[in-house]
């Protein structure tokens, strides 16, 4: 994009952007809830469209000079039913949380008990953390994976709702590289009187593309973000039954939100649109086989994954056995050019801004257009910094072979 503009008028902010490509180039990243949008996405949301205001709903604006936000809009509503067989969509969350703040906030009162993933075994801050608004304002249950198999405990989760009979049961996971049976998870609700809030933030883009089971006809409402494996900017996206629309879209505005970002919104419609292309189901098909490669290839190194592997975009790497700890391979492993972040792994003994484990994601490289065989090498790549932690010329030899494997692979 030309930023010729932002240099002249604030040349510091102009270098941050700048330098902030030069790494996003230069770097293997393996966040993963990050993603490259494509340069639609961008333009989308650099538009026009920041400069309206636009409280309300389509044809039901507090503002004139709505007409093209109102195509901008629908165009979003409209993609996302299409793409996920919704009856009801609300595509103007600012982000995941307030999407879930939504769904809390119109069907539950505070001190209301709440069903979902811990933290600390692959859930999210918003399905009931402690530091979380969720934490605060309701009473919170967990269940988690089984110690030995690291999957979810089913039976686990339905004792839990048979015994304390939760408002709303959650199922969604930041950190958990298994299929998740939504079919399982709404039997259990309806058997225990819960709603079901299915939280795809981070497999919406895998259930777009065909790749995971969709919970939309199991759970009373789903929601999502869009960037991660969608592709798409920073937001959030609510789908529900057509019984809790008003209600739903009543809570975004004007409870909890004011105007929505029209150019956020135009540039959901745009990945939308790109997820609709058969082309998409491809890519997430090799999201998941460089995934499952990745994983296979780090065990051959040695490495414990929980679970013993993946069935998404995603796996958690216990480095235990490694006497390493997630804050010392994060930090070591981005001086080699390796992008990650440390992670809690189930049961873990350390804290969480330390953490025994790290997690790693492949939309990014998947996206770059790399393959199995640059998986071997980052499994490798990764093995090597890892066992020499603490030789910088080792690590320094390492950052020049990914230089070299992000050169073969530009973004844009």
């Amino acid at each position: 994009m030309n930023l010729q503009h932002l240099k002249e008028a604030d040349p510091e902010i102009y270098e941050a952007i700048i330098r902030e490509t030069e790494r996003e180039q230069n770097k293997i990243l393996l966040i993963a809830s990050e993603n490259y949008v494509s340069r639609a996405v961008l333009e989308s949301q650099g538009s026009v469209f920041t400069n309206k205001y636009a409280e309300g709903y389509p044809n039901r604006r507090y503002y004139g000079g709505c007409e093209y936000a109102d195509v901008v809009e629908n165009l979003a509503i409209s993609r996302a039913k299409e793409l996920f067989g919704a009856e009801h969509v609300n595509v103007q969350p600012h982000s995941g949380s307030q999407a879930n703040m939504a769904v809390f906030f119109s069907f539950l009162k505070p001190g209301d008990t709440i069903l979902g993933m811990h933290l600390s075994h692959g859930g999210h801050l918003s399905h009931g953390s402690s530091v979380n608004f969720t934490g605060m304002l309701y009473k919170t249950v967990f269940y988690g994976v089984n110690k030995e198999t690291g999957y979810i405990d089913m039976g686990e989760v339905r004792d839990l709702a048979m015994r304390h009979k939760p408002k709303m049961l959650i199922v969604g996971a930041s950190a958990y590289s298994r299929i998740l049976d939504f079919k399982a998870f709404s039997e259990i609700a309806k058997e225990a009187g819960a709603y079901l809030l299915a939280d795809i933030a981070h497999i919406a883009g895998l259930i777009a593309g065909g790749q995971h089971p969709s919970p939309v006809s199991y759970a009373d409402f789903v929601t999502l973000t869009t960037h991660k494996t969608l592709r798409g900017p920073r937001g959030g996206i609510i789908m529900c039954k057509a019984q809790h629309a008003r209600a739903i879209d009543k809570m975004i505005f004007p409870g909890i939100q004011g105007g929505p970002l029209i150019h956020v919104i135009a540039s959901k419609a745009v990945a939308l649109k790109e997820a609709l292309n058969k082309n998409f189901r491809d890519y997430q098909k090799r999201v998941i086989s460089n995934a499952k490669r990745l994983a296979e290839g780090l065990m051959s190194h040695g490495f414990k994954i929980i679970s013993g592997g993946t069935d998404n975009h995603l796996m958690l790497v216990d480095l235990s056995n490694m006497n390493v700890t997630g804050k010392e391979a994060e930090e070591s492993l981005d001086k080699a050019g390796i992008t990650v972040n440390k992670n809690s792994i189930p049961y873990d003994d350390k804290s969480p801004t330390v953490t025994s484990g790290i997690r790693l994601g492949t939309p990014s490289v998947t996206t770059r257009g790399m393959g199995n065989s640059e998986m071997d090498e980052i499994a490798s790549a990764i093995s090597d910094v890892i066992r020499n932690i603490s030789n910088p010329s080792v690590i320094a030899s390492i950052h020049e072979r990914v230089r070299i494997l992000c050169e073969r692979h530009p973004i844009y």
